[in-house]
Formats: C-alpha cells, structure tokens, sequence
C-alpha cells in the first residue's frame, strides 16, 4: 500500500501545529526527509501554495496548545475543513511530543473530536519520536528530560518539568487515560504486539472501523516508527486520514517512504554560515531553557529581564516597548548577541507576580502566553529594524505563536538542520524588515545548554 503524489492533489500531507515551535519541528521531520514543505500562519489558498512551486506538505503554525475547548469549537473546524479540501491523503494535528494538554486547555482530546468529525472515521494517535527521546511503550509515554544531552528517562508524569507545567502539568502517564480526561470518545491502544504481525494493516482497520474513535500507536524505537510509517501510509492510501500527535507522525511517515524508495523528492537542505549578531526572546520557564540562558550570560551575551507585570499592565504602552527596544539595539552594538527573556527558570519570581497582574485585568494564568509573546513579537521586531541583526530566536511553545504573528511572519520554510527539534528556517513576509530574516524557533525541552552558540555559529560544535 503506498501514498500516491498525483493525481487532484499534489500534497503528500497537511497539518496544524498547535504552536508554532512545534510546527517548525514537523516541518523539519519532511524537509530533512526531501519532502518539501511550508509553513504558514493560517490555511492557504491555491494561490498561496502557487508562490512554493513543487511543495508537498503545507502546515499551519496555530495556537491552540494554549487555548479553550470554546475557542476549538469556534476556529478549529473551518481551519480543519480548509486543509480537508486541499485534497492531501493525510492531515495531522500536530502537539507537543510531552502531549501536556488539559480538559480546560489545549485539550488534545476536544481537537481530536473536531478533526475526526470533519474527516469522518477514526483518529490515529502517535506520539513517540525516539529521534528526541520520546517514547511510547503499550500506549505509556516516556521522555527524557530535553532533547539533548539528558540520558534518564522519565515516565511522563513523573518528567522533572513536564509534571510541573504552570499550565498543563502531565498527571498521568498512560495516554489513553490522559485523553479520556478530554473526551467521551472511545481510545484503545494498538501496541508493538499487533503492530508486528503479518495482518497489522487489516486489524488496524478493524479496530478503527468497530472498536475505537482513537487509536494509540506504540512508538519507541526504529521498528516502530517503520511499522507505524506503513500503517499511516497505508490507511491514508484508503481514505483521507486525520491524525493527532508529535512529530513522530513525519518522522515515521519519511522513514517508511524512504525505505519504499519514493523519498526524497527534492535534496534536503544543506549546512548554514554563521551570523554576526543574535537577538533572542524566551517565554520559556523551562529549567532547559534557564540553563541556556544561563550559558549565554558566561559567553558574551547580554541579558534583559523583562519586568513582566509592567508589560501585563501596559500591554500597548510605547513607551516600555521602546524602552526594551533601545536596550536592546544598544547591547547589539558591543555584544555578540542579547537574550530578552520573560522568567529564569520556574522558580522566577516573575511568574506569580504575572499571574497576579493577569487577574487584576481579568485575564487567566493561559493568557500569559498571549500578552508576553505578543509584546515580545513587536519588541523583536523593532530590534530587527534599527540593528540590522538577520538571525534571531524565539524560545517558548507557548509564547512563540503569538511573537511569530506579531512579527508579521506569512510563511516560513527550513533552511537548515541545526538542532533537533529547532531547525533554522526563512521567513516569507510582506513587510521588509521582516523577509528573509533568518529564525529558530523552540520549544522549552529543546536544545542543550550551548543552544545559543550552535545558533549563532550555525552548527553543533563536535566536541568529540
């Protein structure tokens, strides 16, 4: 059973990120794979994906990992129906590959419900990506503590950071349970066990025809996310197919279609150069990302803490983003690169004192993620303009979709490879200041403590 890249339409996948890091990251897994693939800020039209000759996925970077089931019910149907009618055998919800999500926020479970009723048919679910340490074992998940560098593994509910979101705290590690806490649907796992057998393909199309409206795929090393590549491929080969999950959903696509030899379609993007200068925002509380910041600060990089509750409280105040702006530009001038930063680490003091401000607005913990990142977006933005930097950061699942939209960003495209998870893409913009700027984007887990230094340099340094 094979994916065709023919006939009505010529995509091979679509898919909706559920922010905007995590988007680059399924971009990354199709473009290193030779599968041409841009990312855009909401559903294009046919005459949008005419300006990317020979693309073969098309994905939208959303925010809904920080949103309310309400607001799914509102926004997710039209984007879903809107990449159902671009013709792609698959479309994939794309989260987090640590899947923390809540009944009230981000709920995996209600985007699912929606995508499955739009597609018709049941849900694949596939989280483990064993490219970035995450693993799915009888439908248990597993992680280590960052993409890099962390040998230990956690169960999920038991991750040093992730059971401790501020937002979406992973109580539970079995996955089927994590989603039955977000919907009446039915869930079944379908483990290595199955997966392996001569007649997978038929019992899978058994057990989503009678059984369940989701079904979790095992995924924890190179067998797995094979086997489960064919499967993907070959139930989007019958019908179009909704699926939920990480990245792993391209990784194990890619692989099952290279190894069936009709990968690559276009030769993968190559090495980068390095950059003069580095301009960063960070939204993350993540103790990953605190380390990182933490390395820059012993290497030449200016740091600037955002005074968080002045922001919540003057959200459209040009005075204080000019401010951060001019501090900024400045510190680019003497200095390699400058680090603009909303908490260090999720003992900052910051974060309580910004919940506090939310409240006094009328506004909840969730919204922090919103008025941060949008006021980061346009203070980056004015840094681009009067610094001339070409290579910037945002840091932050969360936080990054609205600094993403606040730059004015259309659509992006991998550049390069550079750290797991966090490619070096091109941003297509209207506005000048903003196109072509060279940006990564990644989530909390992301990197290793040099996180900075590889982006700037434009490589991982080998140390050995």
């Amino acid at each position: 059973m094979g994916l065709s890249f023919g006939g009505e339409s010529r995509l091979l996948l679509t898919f909706y990120g559920d922010d905007f890091t995590g988007s680059t990251d399924a971009m990354e897994g199709l473009a290193m794979a030779g599968v041409p693939a841009v990312l855009f800020l909401s559903p294009p039209d046919e005459e949008q994906i005419a300006r990317y000759p020979g693309v073969a996925a098309v994905g939208v970077a959303g925010t809904s990992r920080s949103r309310t089931p309400d607001w799914m019910d509102r926004e997710l149907p039209s984007v879903f129906r809107r990449l159902r009618d671009l013709g792609a055998p698959l479309c994939h919800y794309k989260t987090c590959s640590t899947f923390d999500s809540a009944p009230t926020v981000g709920s995996i479970g209600r985007a699912a419900e929606i995508g499955g009723d739009v597609f018709g048919g049941a849900v694949l679910v596939l989280v483990g990506v064993p490219k970035h340490k995450r693993f799915v074992v009888f439908s248990n998940l597993f992680a280590a503590a960052s993409f890099s560098g962390d040998r230990e593994i956690f169960r999920i509910d038991r991750h040093p950071t992730m059971s401790r979101h501020p937002v979406t705290p992973m109580t539970e590690g079995d996955l089927r349970l994590h989603l039955a806490r977000q919907t009446s649907r039915r869930i079944v796992g379908f483990d290595f066990l199955k997966m392996r057998t001569g007649d997978a393909d038929a019992a899978l199309d058994r057990v989503m025809a009678e059984e369940a409206d989701l079904v979790v795929l095992d995924t924890f090393d190179e067998a797995t996310t094979r086997v489960a590549g064919r499967l993907i491929a070959g139930r989007g080969a019958k019908r179009p197919t909704f699926l939920v999950g990480s990245s792993g959903v391209e990784y194990a696509l890619t692989e099952h279609l290279t190894q069936a030899g009709l990968l690559p379609l276009l030769k993968p993007p190559g090495p980068t150069r390095p950059a003069e200068k580095l301009a960063a925002v960070c939204g993350s509380c993540s103790p990953v990302t605190e380390a990182q910041i933490r390395w820059a600060e012993a290497n030449g990089y200016v740091l600037l803490g955002m005074d968080t509750v002045k922001a919540v409280e003057s959200e459209e105040n040009p005075a204080f983003m000019g401010e951060m702006t001019d501090a900024a530009v400045s510190a680019l001038e003497t200095h390699v690169g400058v680090i603009l930063h909303t908490a260090r680490g999720r003992e900052d003091p910051r974060i309580d004192q910004t919940r506090e401000a939310l409240r006094k607005r009328g506004l909840g913990d969730a919204e922090s993620a919103a008025v941060l990142g949008g006021i980061c977006g346009r203070i980056l933005r004015a840094v681009v303009a009067k610094s001339g930097v070409r290579r910037v950061v945002l840091a932050g699942g969360d936080s990054s979709s609205y600094a993403a939209q606040a730059l004015g960003i259309e659509a992006l495209e991998v550049a390069a490879s550079l750290v797991p998870g966090a490619p070096l893409c091109c941003v297509h913009a209207a506005d000048p200041v903003v196109n072509r700027l060279e940006i990564v984007l990644k989530g909390g887990q992301v990197g290793d403590p040099e996180f900075f230094g590889h982006v700037l340099r434009g490589h991982v340094e080998d140390k050995g």
